[in-house]
């Protein structure tokens, strides 16, 4: 015999039915509360660190795939110059600190000078390189 009447045990899956879809409802708010608050946040200073780390890469595969031509290698020089005008408006809370003017200033200095005198074969093109990521990192050593 049955000693519990019937309608306890389907109130307890009801109940449990409830909890289970405002678990799962809970979860999907909150996924969407998380990404509107995302969406909200300033992407600039990521986004300008990614282009200038893409093309620095670029520059890299070249010497790996021995196109160090200048015809290859100034499309990224000039893509790296023209993000390196966007330092200090991407990090607008550090636009003041004189140690991230005089990286910024360093860096767009190193990048005029590939420019001016672009590197004509994979050592040039290594080496410039190396000035870039010298650049980067003595920023990233004060600032990350």
């Amino acid at each position: 015999m049955n000693t519990q009447p019937s309608g306890s045990r389907s109130n307890a899956s009801r109940y449990l039915f409830l909890f289970l879809l405002g678990l799962v409802v809970g979860v999907v708010a909150t996924v969407m509360a998380m990404r509107a608050i995302d969406a909200r946040k300033d992407h600039f200073h990521d986004s300008v660190m990614h282009v200038q780390g893409w093309h620095l890469n670029q520059l890299k595969k070249k010497v790996e795939q021995n196109r160090c031509a200048a015809t290859d290698v100034l499309p990224n020089l000039k893509a790296l110059r023209t993000m390196a005008d966007d330092l200090e408006p991407a990090f607008p809370d550090l636009a003041d600190d004189q140690r991230f003017a005089q990286h910024a200033s360093r860096m767009r200095a190193r990048l005029d000078a590939a420019l001016a005198s672009p590197p004509l074969n994979c050592a040039g093109v290594s080496t410039t390189v190396a000035d870039i990521g010298e650049s980067c990192q003595g920023c990233h050593q004060d600032f990350r």
